[in-house]
């Protein structure tokens, strides 16, 4: 997890790895409801989660070099405060 990305369009969270990846043939589908190895909710119920309070989450991350996940959509200003190094409240 890296420090929260302020602008002026508000707060974006950011995950990621130093994984092998997701594929690009594959991202168009990975919040797709049913996809992936287990077949379960999984990015597609986070993803819904977070729609319900106006945020957003993509995956932006390059193969081979690992995942990257971005949820945005956090309002600046909003109810959230810096406390220290990498923590938000």
């Amino acid at each position: 997890m890296h420090l929260p990305e302020e602008s002026d369009r508000g707060i974006s969270l950011v995950y990621e790895d130093d994984g092998i990846g997701i594929p690009y043939e594959v991202k168009e589908n990975l919040f797709k409801r049913g996809f992936g190895r287990q077949t379960g909710f999984g990015l597609f119920l986070s993803r819904e989660i977070l729609a319900i309070t106006d945020l957003s989450i993509r995956e932006t991350g390059e193969p081979g070099k690992g995942a990257r996940f971005e949820i945005g959509g956090v309002p600046p200003g909003g109810f959230y405060r810096f406390t220290g190094r990498g923590q938000a409240r």
